[in-house]
This record gives C-alpha cells, structure tokens and sequence, in this order.
C-alpha cells in the first residue's frame, strides 16, 4: 500500500508516497522486538486487562528506502479488530494513517465489524489523531492503569505533558 491507495476523503496533505506498507514476515521479529521495547517498554502490552504478546502478532510495517519507518500491530477476536500497537518511527507525513488504512483494509477482509483500540488518558496526540480518522471515544474505563500496572510494572504513573496516567480510553471505528 502506498500513500495514493488510502481511502476518498483522506486529508491528502499529510501524506507521502514516499513509503510504502506490506505485512509483517517472521524475519521482522527481532526488529518489531525492538520497536515494542523501545515505545511500549515490553513485549506485553494491557488492554481491558488482558495481556497480550504484541510480538508474536500480526500487522504492518511502512518501509521507506528499504527502512522500516513505521509499526503497526492487531489482533482479531471474532469479528472485532484491535489495534495494539501503532507506531510511525518518521514523524509527520502519513506513516500512521497508511498503517491504519492497512489495518481498516484486512480487518474488512476477516470479516470484522469492529475496529478498535485503547490509549491512556494522557495520550492527547493519540486521541486527536484517531478521532480526526474517524474513530469515536465509546468508553473511559476509570482507574483501570491500576489493575493494568499489577500485569505489566513498568507502565509510569505520569505521561505525555505531565498528565497522571490512570484511565483507559476505548476509540472505535466501525467497519
């Protein structure tokens, strides 16, 4: 997938065709290993209190000049999607929303009807960014960082801009 293969009605500005995105290969292990300890701080991640390998699932990386520039990670249950982890490792330019595009696409293709995801309360940026993908806030799971923090310690107490980290937030797209 290139940045010309995204939905009608993308805000066009934000991306480049300057990368492109293709599935994960278990010869991406060592480096999505990488990626998840160095932005996640574990291989597990937490969500509505359920650990979850993250490298050992599937998802996409975007590549640019043979160089991975950006992760994605989901997990299907039934016929909901979740995003576990996502990762644009370039900034700016439409890295994340060709990885989401990728994620919409084979969710759609598994027969999902749901695609959705958790961030913590002081994850502004995140917020914005899946809300202005059309994602909208369904749940706030209060103080549940408490219990996430008894299956994985190094969640910090305090993110982005000093914010007390205590709440999950539920965004969803339905597909």
């Amino acid at each position: 997938m290139t940045a010309s293969d995204l939905p009608t009605g993308a805000p066009t500005a934000e991306y480049s065709d300057e990368f492109t995105v293709r599935e994960l290969t278990p010869d991406d292990k060592p480096w999505v290993q990488i990626v998840l300890r160095k932005y996640w701080a574990s291989l597990v991640q937490v969500t509505r209190g359920r650990a979850i390998q993250a490298d050992d699932l599937p998802g996409f990386a975007a590549m640019r000049n043979g160089e991975e520039v950006g992760l994605v990670t989901y997990d299907v249950r039934g016929d909901e999607c979740e995003i576990v982890t996502h990762n644009s490792l370039a900034g700016h330019g439409g890295i994340g929303s060709c990885l989401l595009a990728a994620v919409r696409t084979k969710a759609r293709e598994l027969g999902c009807r749901r695609l959705w995801l958790i961030t913590t309360n002081d994850n502004t940026p995140a917020m914005r960014f899946y809300q202005r993908r059309d994602f909208d806030m369904v749940a706030v799971h209060r103080n549940a960082i408490q219990e996430a923090r008894r299956l994985k310690a190094v969640i910090p107490d305090t993110g982005l801009d000093g914010i007390p980290i205590r709440h999950e937030i539920e965004m969803e797209y339905v597909l």
